[in-house]
């Protein structure tokens, strides 16, 4: 397992972060995309052999990236994400998050979030690899109407393609955005996700 420090997390300061921000969020994407090309060119995994998971913002990520550069990753898992970034500040508290994003209704902001909108960037005919996108009945902090529509646009773009990789959406009953979920549901989800990431690398149980 890797987890690459990209620009925009709080590792490094404030500087660091800001290099990751509003007009400057596809470093984000580029520095997770270099991530993966580096494991790939130094043996430490294969393309088929690669997946990527994220939430929250890490869905938008993964997303985001996916829609960059499918031919990279073998399956993806989305949970809970943000992937319409020309509506997200109508639903929900997401319009607080406008000065971290920027706001869509900023004729300057627009070009850079219309971009990297991993909705509006999905593209009919290609060949998207295998998709879980999860969202949460009670989440109020991001919509569901943001998996719904990613995993239904992928699916539909990918369908005249012909492969058989599947893009799948999961509503989860009795679950928020990521916390204030029962031992017994939190068990489910991971072991759901994970069978699903193992099941599309060709990972098999130990005997």
């Amino acid at each position: 397992m890797a987890i690459p420090n990209l620009r925009g997390g709080g590792e490094y300061g404030r500087e660091w972060h800001e290099a990751g921000m509003r007009e400057k969020k596809q470093n984000v994407f580029d520095d997770f995309i270099a991530a993966a090309e580096w494991l790939i060119e130094n043996h430490y995994t294969s393309q088929d052999r690669l997946a990527i998971s994220g939430g929250s913002n890490g869905g938008l990520l993964v997303s985001a990236a996916v829609t960059q550069r499918p031919e990279l990753f073998e399956a993806m898992l989305c949970q809970v994400p943000l992937t319409d970034m020309l509506r997200f500040h109508r639903f929900k508290l997401a319009n607080i998050w406008t000065e971290e994003y920027g706001s869509p209704e900023d004729p300057e902001m627009f070009p850079h979030l219309a971009a990297y909108s991993p909705y509006h960037r999905v593209e009919q005919g290609v060949d998207y690899p295998a998709m879980l996108v999860t969202a949460s009945v009670n989440d109020a902090r991001v919509d569901p109407m943001h998996a719904r529509k990613f995993a239904a646009a992928a699916r539909f773009a990918d369908e005249d393609h012909g492969t058989q990789e599947p893009i799948l959406f999961h509503l989860q009953d009795e679950s928020g955005h990521g916390g204030a979920v029962t031992i017994d549901a939190k068990a489910d989800q991971v072991a759901r996700h994970f069978a699903f990431l193992m099941q599309q690398l060709g990972m098999r149980p130990p005997v």
